[in-house]
């Protein structure tokens, strides 16, 4: 067998701005433990498929912490409409399987124009976060491996999509998974090395390629000088964002929501913050800190909120000197954990939604007959 040799050393296929987060804290790991003659710097690819980006590329381009940051164009599935016909639900667990290994080769055959932008083969090592996108198959397909990487901070706690979305014959389609037929995310496709999560006791699923990787010692770990280009990589006015933390008389509270994409529904969304903000942040100066994926104008349905404008993960404003928040609030995200300068935090549990939306549209862990890990 000939083996290739790499030339590259490592690369992150990021889908949001979190991942882009994960990526730099990782990235950082590797420079401050690197000896400087022997460090190569990482490459990163922003792929579009579920987040516009804006001139992200741009400004990590100038803080010089990746070589090349590459633009992939992925594409939806929908994309392609002639593949439609092998997602369709027979009830035949024989069709569904042959069908479903018939769509994991084309899907991965109709990505490759928009892959090929990237040698994925020359890398040393590959981190794709969200490998449910067509990368995963992508790279199954072409039997590169790869590292998967969380989604979002503990996000499976909630959602371990590969096992709700499988968990009708699951051990069967596992065994078809590892054996490259068919492909399924978050540990399971042939060529995934290994999945890392943030902490492994509140995943209520299990996959024998979970590596527990801690997101806090990264965070503790970084320089005064990364700290800075993390700030610098994120927002394009740090001055003006501060200037919109700071109380406008002494003593004065703020109380943080969190938004999310969710509900799907933009006007039961919009309900959700308004009575979100009249219940939990009643007697505080309202900030609110959109979603990125959340394209509401909250300016406009709060405007005597404070909206931390830009799209930027909340976790990057742990590196401001001096803020403080004494509450926050969220429904399920996850992030919100990782806000050190919160001083109180509330997570309402995905229940809440259960007034503005089907229950059964979120209760994805008890459908695939899941409990928390951690109760």
């Amino acid at each position: 067998m000939i083996f290739m040799k790499k030339i590259k050393s490592r690369i992150y296929v990021c889908h949001t701005f979190y991942h882009v987060y994960v990526s730099i804290l990782k990235e950082m790991k590797v420079q401050r433990e690197t000896p400087p003659s022997e460090y190569q710097k990482a490459d990163l690819a922003l792929s579009a498929i579920s987040t516009d980006f804006e001139n992200l590329g741009e400004r990590l381009g100038r803080t010089g912490i990746f070589d090349t940051v590459f633009a992939l164009d992925e594409k939806r599935e929908d994309f392609f409409p002639e593949l439609a016909k092998y997602r369709a639900n027979y009830s035949n667990v024989v069709k569904h399987m042959v069908n479903r290994m018939i769509f994991t080769k084309k899907l991965a055959k109709y990505e490759i124009p928009y892959m090929e932008i990237i040698d994925f083969k020359a890398y040393g090592d590959i981190y794709v976060f969200c490998d449910s996108d067509p990368i995963g198959y992508y790279l199954n397909y072409r039997h590169i491996y790869y590292h998967a990487v969380e989604d979002g901070l503990d996000c499976l706690k909630n959602l371990d999509d590969a096992y709700v979305a499988n968990s009708s014959h699951f051990k069967l389609k596992t065994w078809f998974s590892r054996r490259n037929l068919i492909f399924i995310m978050n540990g399971w496709g042939k060529y995934c090395l290994d999945m890392e999560i943030n902490d492994r006791s509140v995943v209520p699923t299990d996959c024998p390629r979970f590596v527990e990787v801690p997101r806090k010692p990264l965070e503790a770990a970084l320089t005064a000088e990364q700290k800075k280009l993390m700030i610098q990589a994120f927002i394009e006015d740090a001055d003006a964002l501060m200037n919109q933390l700071k109380p406008s008389f002494e003593g004065e509270e703020f109380a943080c929501f969190l938004t999310e994409p969710h509900p799907v529904d933009e006007e039961a969304r919009k309900k959700v913050c308004l009575d979100v903000i009249a219940q939990y942040c009643k007697g505080y100066r309202v900030l609110i800190k959109p979603h990125p994926r959340d394209l509401i104008d909250y300016a406009k349905l709060c405007p005597d909120a404070v909206v931390l404008r830009g799209r930027f993960p909340v976790e990057v404003l742990n590196f401001f000197e001096g803020l403080k928040i004494k509450r926050a609030v969220s429904i399920v995200t996850t992030a919100m954990n990782n806000m050190d300068f919160v001083e109180e935090k509330m997570n309402l549990g995905a229940s809440f939604w259960d007034a503005y939306e089907d229950p059964e549209k979120h209760a994805y862990n008890k459908k695939a007959g899941l409990t928390l890990a951690n109760g």
